[in-house]
């Protein structure tokens, strides 16, 4: 079965691992950036070698999203982000071929569990089971 394992964060999350602080969140250092990608680094080397990773990769801050919609005159409106309203972005991805649901929650656990700054928010490390192409879970 296929799980998209995602991470999230806000734009303030990145202005601080580039040394921005922000009120309430501190500024990453250049150790706990080696930490950060040490860790995440061995849980790819991991998947990697059980033949479970599909897919993983960072994204881009929030201020390099754009949205597009649907006009009412059929023309694509687009705006670029980020929102103040957004407080969540996804920040990063795996697709995995996991055997259970159990399987992927012990991997999202380790996931969780990376080292970061004391006072960094905490997200949520979110599971999705990706439908198969007849729509079955």
């Amino acid at each position: 079965m296929k799980y998209l394992v995602m991470v999230l964060g806000a734009q303030a999350d990145y202005e601080a691992m580039r040394g921005n602080g922000s009120p309430g969140g501190p500024v990453w250092t250049e150790k706990d950036m080696a930490a950060m990608m040490t860790h995440m680094g061995e849980i790819n080397n991991d998947l990697a070698e059980s033949g479970e990773l599909v897919e993983a990769n960072g994204l881009a801050e929030p201020a390099h999203i754009r949205h597009v919609t649907a006009g009412k005159d059929g023309r694509p409106v687009i705006t670029d982000g980020p929102y103040g309203e957004t407080k969540e972005v996804l920040a990063g991805y795996w697709i995995l071929d996991c055997a259970s649901l159990d399987r992927v929650t012990e991997i999202a656990a380790r996931v969780a569990a990376c080292p970061e700054p004391d006072g960094v928010p905490t997200y949520p490390v979110v599971i999705q089971p990706i439908l198969s192409m007849g729509g079955d879970v």
